[in-house]
């Protein structure tokens, strides 16, 4: 019985030590998120309220609508710091940016896109602004919000509060979006607000880190940290509220790039923890938000993901551009990777709209693209029909109106030259999980080869880095880009695509892209929609890496436009709708940007220093031998 007792007095011993282990931990941390959660509901509930109470047609009582969708958005903003990581799905019922999203995260892509219904905030703001507006809708745009705010307070979301290890990854996040979306106006329809909320949200932050600091005292915060963050904060405050003048390089490159180099580090030092799908690309060794390592889109080794051997790479490399440049791959020995993917200009075509099919004779219907950087995309080709670069370079050499190839064929004309067969032959050994020889092989040595080229970096990587400076003009044409523009909504930085932090999924945006520069019709490619039919993917295209985009003409997915002036007036003046074309479902602002000339070469002027600094290789000067004579007339990069 004593012993009984006595082990009951230490169980309750040990829960009551516990208890106050945990209570100290976050009675100051968790207490702020619970409070700003609690803050938050009052807000959306006080919103709510004016909606039901008011009538739409009354403009005092749409002003007073928007003074408390004003404050609902602040009170969501000293929390968004939690929300976006914790649980990003729910976010998107908050303050969606979209009422449905078909993007497939990275994760997700070998299923089919999910179908996302956003609600929120930002939608409801944007709901205010129709000419006729439904009570029911914008009650449910609320009603939707507050519920999904509830799952925030989960067990599972909360119990991550009892560690550090979310906080840094939810710091990461953070900091990658104050470079990439939180001043270019993304989830903010009110050009006027973005400033006054970022400044709101980050002095929101600095409670955040102080009650991090009090409760995590052996993983807190360096005073180097806070100190870069109060300089930063103190920026902001200085700038105009005006997003269209405010200096969005400067803050990047003397803030926010620094603050994201420390963090990293803390994340190293404490060896931060990941629980979270959220961080699946992400890497931790990337030392700057312009590192080219910052997040993986795809596996650019294919079959020999396991070799890390610089010699062994080298060999792989040698093969695939002998394979890039040899038209053995194709039907009739006349066309080859290089038959359309240029190395010298930029791994693409500048010389045509589109390319030929393979009768020499019809034109494909897409403009070839550039095959540098596309391995940071999740989803490969402009509809996004493939998921892996392997898979894409196997379907453009079985295509009838491409290559016209099939594997058999492939296999035995490529094994039928000598020194093809003792390479893959020696590189079978590094792909255990095969036993033979595969396409595949082929394909993941040609991905590895022309992948390369994307290692490098350009002028404005530079001068982010602090490595160098940029003109005035060119500084100009950057913070253009990244407000009154609109370019920055839909090409995020670092790599100036459709992927966004955390850099888990591939955009598609609907611009309604003519058919010539007539705009009489619409183009006729329907894009994403063939992928994956629904009416928001109708003439949908994922959009493309503005590196190089100097010198990678003709533009768009038809190759309508041939220069850069020619995009930037399309976009000013509101894309295909803007232009009278029926495009129902477009993403683009029908609306105009109000760009003046010189403000369209300024942005020119940024663009160009994307161009990256590639050293460019010339081509094999002969290809291996065939045991057939009649293959050996064959032609280094192809005949057409």
């Amino acid at each position: 019985m004593k012993i009984k007792l006595y082990t009951i007095i230490i169980i309750l011993f040990s829960f009551i030590i516990l208890f106050a282990f945990k209570s100290k931990e976050t009675n100051s941390y968790k207490s702020l998120y619970n409070q700003n959660i609690e803050n938050f509901n009052l807000a959306q509930e006080k919103l709510l309220t004016e909606i039901k109470a008011g009538n739409l047609n009354d403009k005092k009582d749409i002003v007073k609508i928007r003074q408390a969708l004003n404050e609902a958005r602040t009170k969501m903003k000293f929390l968004d710091f939690w929300l976006r990581y914790l649980e990003p799905n729910t976010y998107k019922k908050i303050n969606g940016p979209l009422p449905v999203e078909w993007e497939t995260e990275v994760f997700e892509k070998y299923e089919k896109p999910y179908r996302r219904v956003g609600c929120g905030l930002t939608l409801a703001e944007l709901y205010l602004e129709e000419d006729v507006i439904e009570k029911d809708t914008l009650i449910q745009f609320i009603a939707n919000s507050i519920n999904a705010t509830k799952n925030y307070t989960n067990d599972t979301i909360t119990k991550e509060l009892y560690n550090y290890h979310h906080f840094y990854l939810c710091n990461r996040l953070f900091l990658l979006n104050l470079a990439a979306i939180y001043t270019t106006g993304f989830e903010c329809p009110d050009t006027s607000k973005i400033i006054p909320e970022l400044e709101a949200m980050m002095k929101s932050n600095k409670q955040i880190y102080f009650y991090f600091n009090q409760t995590f005292e052996s993983q807190a915060l360096p005073n180097s940290y806070i100190s870069l963050y109060d300089s930063a904060l103190a920026f902001v405050k200085s700038q105009s509220k005006n997003y269209s003048t405010f200096n969005h390089f400067t803050f990047i490159q003397q803030y926010i790039n620094p603050l994201y180099a420390i963090n990293r580090q803390l994340i190293l030092k404490h060896h931060v923890i990941s629980k979270n799908l959220i961080d699946y690309s992400l890497n931790k060794n990337a030392e700057t938000i312009f590192d080219k390592t910052l997040y993986n889109g795809q596996n650019a080794k294919g079959l020999y993901i396991r070799v890390n051997d610089s010699v062994q790479l080298s060999e792989i490399v040698t093969l695939g551009k002998l394979l890039f440049y040899d038209p053995i791959l194709s039907a009739n020995n006349k066309r080859s990777c290089a038959s359309c993917h240029f190395p010298s200009q930029y791994f693409t075509d500048t010389s045509n709209s589109t390319a030929f099919q393979f009768d020499n004779s019809n034109r494909l219907s897409r403009n070839t693209p550039s095959l540098i950087n596309v391995q940071y995309n999740h989803l490969i080709m402009l509809d996004g029909e493939h998921i892996s670069l392997q898979n894409q370079t196997h379907s453009v050499i079985t295509n009838p109106i491409e290559m016209a190839s099939n594997q058999e064929e492939v296999l035995k004309k490529v094994l039928d030259c000598k020194d093809y067969k003792v390479m893959l032959k020696k590189l079978l050994t590094f792909t255990p999980q095969e036993s033979e020889i595969t396409l595949t092989h082929i394909t993941s040595a040609i991905t590895l080869y022309y992948s390369k080229f994307s290692n490098y970096y350009s002028p404005f990587d530079q001068a982010i880095n602090q490595k160098t400076v940029l003109s005035h003009d060119e500084l100009k044409g950057f913070n253009l880009f990244m407000s009154k523009a609109q370019c920055a909504t839909c090409h995020f930085v670092p790599h100036f695509n459709g992927v966004k932090p955390p850099y888990i999924g591939s955009e598609f945006e609907v611009l309604g892209t003519p058919k010539d520069k007539a705009y009489k019709n619409l183009s006729e490619d329907k894009g994403r929609y063939n992928i994956n039919p629904a009416y928001e993917t109708e003439n949908a295209f994922r959009t493309g890496s503005l590196r190089n985009i100097a010198f990678t003409q003709p533009y768009m997915h038809n190759g309508v436009f041939s220069n850069l002036t020619e995009v930037l007036d399309f976009y000013n003046t509101g894309g295909g709708a803007g232009h009278g074309l029926n495009v129902p479902n477009q993403t683009l602002s029908s609306d105009s940007l109000g760009l003046k000339p010189i403000e369209i070469k300024q942005i020119i002027a940024f663009l160009n220093t994307l161009t990256e600094e590639i050293p460019f290789e010339s081509a094999p000067k002969k290809l291996p031998i065939n045991k057939n004579k009649q293959f050996n007339i064959r032609k280094v990069g192809g005949e057409y």
